[in-house]
C-alpha cells in the first residue's frame, strides 16, 4: 500500500464533505510509515505534509477502532499511528452574545458546537478532549485551555469540587480542582 495509490483511491470521493467511511468494510492491508504527531502535523517516511488539503483529503476517511487508527477507502483499510489525538483544538468563540453557545474549530478547520454530539472530556491524566466527528477526538490546545479555565464557574459535585463551563445547555467539567 502506498500513499500515492490511497491518495488516487480518494480523489473520487474529494467532492464530498466526509466520506461515508462507517458503511466501508474493506480488507486490511497492513500499516503504512504515517505518524500524526501530538502537535497535529502528519508524516509520511518521515517527512511532514506541507499541503493542508491532503491532511484534510487523508483526515476525511480516516477511522478509529478501539485505540487504533486506520484510513479507509471502499478497498483498503491501512493503520496509521496517532501519537496523541488525531485533531487539535486551537480555536474557540461564542456563537451568540448571550454566551450560552461554544463553538470551537481544530487544526484542520472542523468547526463544531460544543453539545452532546461534541462534549468535552476529561481522561485519566486530567487532559482536556472533544470528539470531533464520528468518535475521533481532538486535544484541547493549551491557550483554549486556560482561556476556558478563566471563564468556568466552581461546582461541588459528588466527585469533589470541578471546574465546569456550559455550552448548549449542557455542563462541562474541565477537572476537579485540587487544594
Amino acid at each position: 500500500m502506498s500513499l500515492n495509490k490511497l491518495s488516487e483511491q480518494l480523489k473520487s470521493q474529494a467532492d464530498k464533505k466526509l466520506p461515508p467511511v462507517e458503511l466501508w468494510d474493506p480488507p486490511y492491508c497492513g500499516e503504512i510509515d504515517l505518524i500524526i504527531k501530538a502537535d497535529g502535523s502528519w508524516f509520511y517516511n518521515g517527512t511532514i505534509f506541507k499541503r493542508l488539503a491532503l491532511v484534510k483529503l487523508f483526515a476525511s476517511v480516516l477511522t478509529r477502532e478501539e485505540n487504533e487508527y486506520f484510513l479507509v477507502t471502499p478497498v483498503e483499510k491501512v493503520k496509521i499511528t496517532v501519537e496523541d489525538t488525531p485533531f487539535l483544538l486551537t480555536q474557540w468563540h461564542w456563537l451568540d452574545e448571550e454566551q450560552t453557545t461554544i463553538v470551537a474549530s481544530t487544526n484542520l478547520d472542523d468547526t463544531f458546537e460544543i453539545n452532546h454530539e461534541h462534549p468535552i472530556e476529561v481522561n485519566e491524566d486530567g487532559e482536556l478532549s472533544v470528539t470531533v466527528r464520528r468518535n475521533l477526538p481532538a486535544k484541547v490546545h493549551r491557550n483554549v485551555y486556560y482561556q476556558w479555565v478563566n471563564i468556568a464557574k466552581e461546582r461541588v459535585t459528588a466527585k469533589g469540587t470541578e471546574l465546569v463551563i456550559t455550552s448548549s445547555e449542557q455542563t462541562f467539567s474541565l477537572g476537579l480542582i485540587e487544594y
